[in-house]
């Protein structure tokens, strides 16, 4: 239990439906006790040092009637509309300058009192004096559509900034969608400049292989020419052996010819056969080619002997001429 609870006994303050806690010199308002006593539908809080009204007091829906005349009230809770069964309410006598815009929503309202307030100027000609029962039910009705107008005024205000705050989404989700198109533009300029970079390696590899293997045939091609040449210079110079060959035969066969006929010469002139019929020509001959080979050596001779002259007389006439 609070302090309030402590000090005044609830139950002695109620009377039928009425709860009276008026001059009881309370600065805050009980309201969990309250909320004990739901068919307590009037309440009287006149005459106390209540500053202010917490936001649970618009909890308590049951209430009919409420008097907080002659405290120190500055405000009301914002969500006071909540009190849809309140009829009767009694606000005279304190420090309040504006109603909160729920204000609007206590439809049942048929009495209201602000007279002693400190109002704003278009709230207390709404108001008016409420000096008998009439003026109360007027001020109630006053207030309430002036409440309302105030509470459509700001339900305006509020659909405006709502619809700003709508155009402006629409303006952020625009461009929003303006970044995400360009980043995906972006994104796929960048696939299909990857894609051609990735297609011009491949071509390029691929005119690297075809090189390759141009210049690998042309080498080939080179080598095969160059191995038929080779076989055309070796067919070249093999050619002759069988000629070499041929004549090395031929000079074999005439020197042994000349061999067996110098033999047969020497035979015919040193042994007895030189008596044999088949001799005598032989020896012939070889006494025709000795008679003419010392012919021809006195020939030679006197021919060295020209020569030898003429040289010594070449070489006379030129030292003279050098002199």
């Amino acid at each position: 239990m609070s302090k309030i609870s402590k000090v005044l006994n609830l139950k002695d303050k109620i009377s039928g439906n009425e709860m009276d806690l008026s001059l009881c010199n309370l600065s805050e308002v009980p309201i969990r006790e309250l909320a004990l006593f739901p068919k307590a539908t009037v309440l009287d809080l006149s005459c106390n040092n209540i500053t202010s009204i917490p936001p649970e007091f618009c909890n308590l829906t049951h209430l009919i009637k409420v008097d907080l005349s002659k405290n120190q009230l500055t405000s009301l809770p914002d969500d006071l509309g909540n009190l849809a069964n309140l009829q009767h309410l009694d606000l005279y006598n304190n420090k309040l300058t504006t109603l909160p815009v729920s204000f609007s929503q206590l439809r049942s309202l048929k009495w209201l009192d602000l007279k002693d307030n400190p109002l704003e100027a278009d709230l207390a000609k709404a108001a008016g004096d409420c000096l008998d029962e009439k003026q109360c039910k007027q001020c109630s009705s006053k207030v309430l559509q002036h409440m309302r107008e105030i509470q459509e005024e700001v339900d305006r205000t509020r659909e405006k900034r709502l619809l700003r705050e709508k155009e402006l989404e629409k303006k952020r989700e625009a461009k929003q969608r303006e970044r995400e198109a360009r980043e995906k533009e972006a994104r796929k300029r960048e696939k299909a400049e990857e894609k051609d970079k990735r297609r011009k390696e491949y071509n390029a590899q691929k005119a690297a292989l075809a090189a390759q293997e141009q210049q690998k045939k042309r080498s080939e091609e080179k080598k095969k020419k160059n191995g038929q040449a080779a076989d055309k210079k070796a067919a070249v110079k093999s050619a002759p052996t069988p000629r070499r060959s041929l004549i090395g035969l031929m000079f074999k066969l005439l020197l042994l010819l000349l061999l067996g006929l110098a033999g047969v010469a020497a035979a015919c002139r040193l042994t007895d056969l030189q008596k044999e019929a088949m001799c005598v020509p032989i020896n012939a001959a070889v006494d025709d080619g000795l008679s003419w080979a010392r012919v021809q050596e006195g020939v030679v001779k006197q021919l060295v002997q020209n020569l030898s002259t003429a040289a010594k007389e070449f070489l006379e006439s030129t030292q003279a001429s050098k002199n």
